[in-house]
C-alpha cells in the first residue's frame, strides 16, 4: 500500500474544543475533510477517539483514505461518500429564532465550552448555536456568523467573505445532537458525513435544523442542514452519535 504525508498538519486549537480537554467533532472532522480531494463531494469521516487539542496531527493519504493520527494513534479517518446527506427539511428564520429561546441546553448543557453549542462561550468566540424543538422530532436554530470564523481568502468561492470549511462543518454538528437528546444521555460523535455545496457567507443570518433519525443500542444517528435565510441549502449532514460514560469527561 502507497502512503504520503499529506503537505499540511491538522492542528485543532483549543477555541475549537467541544469538552473541556478535546476538539469539537464536527469542526475536527471538517477540518480533515478539507484535505480530501475535490472529486469527493460528500465526505464521510469517522472519530476514532477525542482528537486531541493543540497538538499537530500527521495526516497520512492512502487508497481513497485520509488518516489523522496523534502519538501513533489514529484520531480521524475520511473516506469519500457512498451517497449524498438527506437533507432535513427547512423552517422559516422567524421559527428557529423563536426556538432557539427553547433551547434545553440552556438549562442544562452536558458541554458548555462546546465551539458550537456551548452556552458557556461569549459571542464571537464559539457559534452559539441554539437549536429549540420545532415539532416533528427536529431542532432549529438561527446562527450569523462572526467575522473571526472567515475561512482563507482561497476558501472563497466569490469575492464575499465566507466561513471556513471546518467551521461550517461545526455549525453543521450540534443540533444533529440535540435532536437526538444529548441532553438526555451523555453521546459523542462518532461519524458525520457531509456536503457542502457552498460557504455561509460572514455577517448573514443562516437557519441551522436537526432531526433525530433511527437508534441501535448505543448509538443514535441524526441529520442537519444549513440553509440561507431566503431557504438555500448550503450544506446537509448525517450523524452517528455513541453513547458515553460522563465520567470519562469530568
Amino acid at each position: 500500500m502507497s502512503e504520503s504525508l499529506v503537505d499540511t498538519e491538522l492542528v485543532v486549537a483549543s477555541r475549537y474544543r467541544g469538552p473541556a480537554r478535546s476538539g469539537n467533532g464536527g469542526y475536527t472532522c471538517g477540518a480533515l475533510a478539507a484535505l480530501a480531494p475535490d472529486d469527493w463531494t460528500a465526505v464521510s469521516v469517522r472519530l476514532s477517539q477525542p482528537p486531541p487539542l493543540d497538538v499537530a496531527m500527521t495526516v497520512t493519504r492512502s487508497d481513497g483514505l485520509l488518516v489523522a493520527s496523534w502519538d501513533g494513534a489514529e484520531v480521524a479517518r475520511a473516506t469519500r461518500a457512498d451517497s449524498d446527506p438527506e437533507p432535513v427539511q427547512p423552517v422559516e428564520p422567524d421559527t428557529a429564532r423563536t426556538a432557539s429561546a427553547s433551547y434545553a441546553g440552556l438549562t442544562s448543557h452536558p458541554f458548555p465550552t462546546c465551539f458550537s453549542c456551548g452556552t458557556g462561550r461569549e459571542p464571537g468566540d464559539g457559534l452559539r448555536v441554539f437549536p429549540g424543538p420545532v415539532g416533528d422530532g427536529r431542532v432549529a436554530a438561527t446562527w450569523t456568523p462572526d467575522a473571526s470564523v472567515a475561512g482563507d481568502w482561497h476558501e472563497y468561492r466569490d469575492a464575499a467573505r465566507e466561513v471556513g470549511h471546518a467551521v461550517t462543518w461545526a455549525a453543521l454538528d450540534c443540533a444533529g445532537g440535540w435532536a437526538a437528546d444529548i441532553g438526555e444521555r451523555l453521546m459523542v460523535l462518532g461519524t458525520m458525513t457531509a456536503r457542502l455545496y457552498s460557504l455561509p457567507v460572514v455577517g448573514v443570518e443562516h437557519v441551522v435544523v436537526g432531526e433525530g433519525r433511527e437508534e441501535s443500542g448505543r448509538k443514535r444517528m441524526s441529520a442537519s442542514s444549513l440553509y440561507t435565510a431566503d431557504g438555500r441549502l448550503v450544506g446537509a449532514a448525517e450523524h452517528v452519535w455513541i453513547a458515553v460514560d460522563p465520567a470519562d469527561f469530568n
